[in-house]
Formats: structure tokens, C-alpha cells, sequence
């Protein structure tokens, strides 16, 4: 069956359109792993609880990192004509100085200056004594007042989220240190962090149904790919979409509001 995301309507397998508000629908799939049928855009299989997304993700991945098929030319390449022989350089002519002729008379040589005479020695002067300056006298000390802190420690309060089960009355504390909680029924591939199989009609709900995902300070619930679906507040949730959970805020999983939690704050 293929559930219609706008007015949640069951329509037959292989159906193009909705039946009841013609709305067009998502295509369908079969699971890698169980061969369900299940809808094209979902994260997860609702019968085996296979991941999906993980599954087309490592396909893609394969395909590109496939090796890419050289492709040789379908043209001759002409051979390089050899390089022309280097041209040697001229050899150097050292250069000759003329020769002297004979009987030349030769200039004498001019005798050296005298040098300078050293400088005359300067008496010692003693170095000038610099102006003492009188020095300020030091500040008395003043005992230190006692100083009262401004501003008290800041206290971080930390917020506990809760889901109450309307139908037993039943509280359960989410998981604190969990970004990502399943919410489902007991399954081979993803235990659910909160387990509705012990109450009543939980048979409507999915092995892998909803998450409610933590971020900083707020609170998101997903559907991910249930067969009956999530609805907020009597609204339908379509798949893939996140709602940010407010206090007060009624979460029903299937149809019916057979099984309905409270979403707290404290």
C-alpha cells in the first residue's frame, strides 16, 4: 500500500495519483534487503529496518570512484625531428700587453709621504656629576576594604525533555546524551531507544518509526519512513520533514490516536 502524504489515504501498489485528493505520490522501491516495497525518499526499510540512504549512498560512491577508460586517439602523432647540432664558440685570445722597447728610460720612482704625526693625549676630566633629584615619598598603605562580589554564580540549568503515553499515563524521561532517539519496536538492524512494544495497539507502529533528534536547547521529531505514520497534533507529518517539539506539543504514531505521547519541558 502506499500511504498518500497529503491526506494520508492507502492507496494500491503501482497507484500514480491519490485516489481520494489526487495528489501525486511517491514511487516505490524494493528493499536491498527484504525486497519489501517501500517508498523511493525513504531513510529506512519499515519491515527489516535496512538503512536505505546508506545503501544509495555507498552505490554512488562506487560508481565514481570506478576508474575512468582511456581513451587512446584516432590519429597518428608524426615523430620529433632531432635537435641540430650546438654551434661551438670561438675560442678566447688572452690578451698581450706591447713589450717594452730597448733603452727606454724608466721614470724614477717618487719617494713616500711622510706620515701624519699621531695625535696629542687629552688630559683626563673627570665626567660631570648629574643633579640629584629628590625623590617623592611612598604612599602610605591603606588596608585593603573587604570587597563584595557583584554577581553570584551563574547556575546552567539543564532542561529534561519527557514524552507522557496518554493512553497508560505512563512517563518516560528521554535519554540525555543521546542526540538521535529511535522510536519504534525491537529490530535486527536499529534497537529503538524508546520501546513501545508493551503498549496497547503498538502493533500500528513501525520497527523503525520516528526519531526525535536534540540540538543545543530545542527538540525535532522526524518520520522515517513509517508504514502508518507520525502525526503532530492531529497533523499528518510528512516523511523527512522536522518539527520542532514544543511543551504541550501531541505526537501519534499510526492513525487513529491509538498510540499518543505528550512532549514536557522541565
Amino acid at each position: 500500500m502506499i500511504v498518500c502524504p497529503n491526506c494520508t489515504h492507502q492507496n494500491p501498489d503501482g497507484a500514480v495519483q491519490c485516489e481520494a485528493c489526487y495528489t501525486p505520490l511517491p514511487a516505490m522501491i524494493n528493499c536491498p534487503n527484504c525486497n519489501a516495497a517501500v517508498q523511493a525518499d525513504a531513510s529506512f526499510c519499515g519491515q527489516c529496518g535496512f538503512n536505505l540512504q546508506a545503501a544509495a549512498s555507498k552505490s554512488a560512491y562506487e560508481e565514481a570512484s570506478a576508474p575512468a577508460a582511456t581513451i587512446a586517439p584516432d590519429f597518428d602523432i608524426p615523430d620529433l625531428l632531432p635537435p641540430e647540432p650546438l654551434i661551438a664558440p670561438d675560442p678566447l685570445v688572452a690578451e698581450v700587453s706591447p713589450t717594452k722597447p730597448v733603452g727606454e728610460a724608466t721614470p724614477p720612482e717618487m719617494p713616500p709621504e711622510p706620515a701624519a704625526p699621531p695625535p696629542a693625549p687629552i688630559p683626563n676630566v673627570p665626567p660631570p656629576v648629574p643633579p640629584t633629584i629628590a625623590q617623592p615619598a611612598p604612599p602610605m598603605a591603606v588596608p585593603p576594604a573587604e570587597v563584595t562580589p557583584r554577581y553570584s554564580a551563574t547556575q546552567i540549568q539543564v532542561q529534561t525533555a519527557r514524552l507522557l503515553h496518554v493512553q497508560t499515563n505512563t512517563m518516560i524521561e528521554l535519554p540525555p546524551n543521546l542526540p538521535v532517539i529511535h522510536i519504534g519496536k525491537p529490530n535486527d538492524r536499529i534497537p529503538p531507544d524508546i520501546d513501545v512494544s508493551g503498549f496497547p495497539n503498538s502493533e500500528i507502529v513501525s520497527r523503525i518509526h520516528a526519531d526525535i533528534r536534540a540540538d543545543a536547547d530545542a527538540f525535532y521529531v522526524e518520520d522515517v519512513g513509517s508504514s502508518n505514520g507520525t502525526y503532530i497534533n492531529n497533523i499528518p507529518l510528512p516523511m523527512g520533514n522536522r518539527h520542532r517539539l514544543r511543551p504541550g506539543d501531541r505526537i501519534a504514531l499510526g492513525k487513529g490516536d491509538k498510540v499518543t505521547f505528550l512532549f514536557q519541558l522541565s
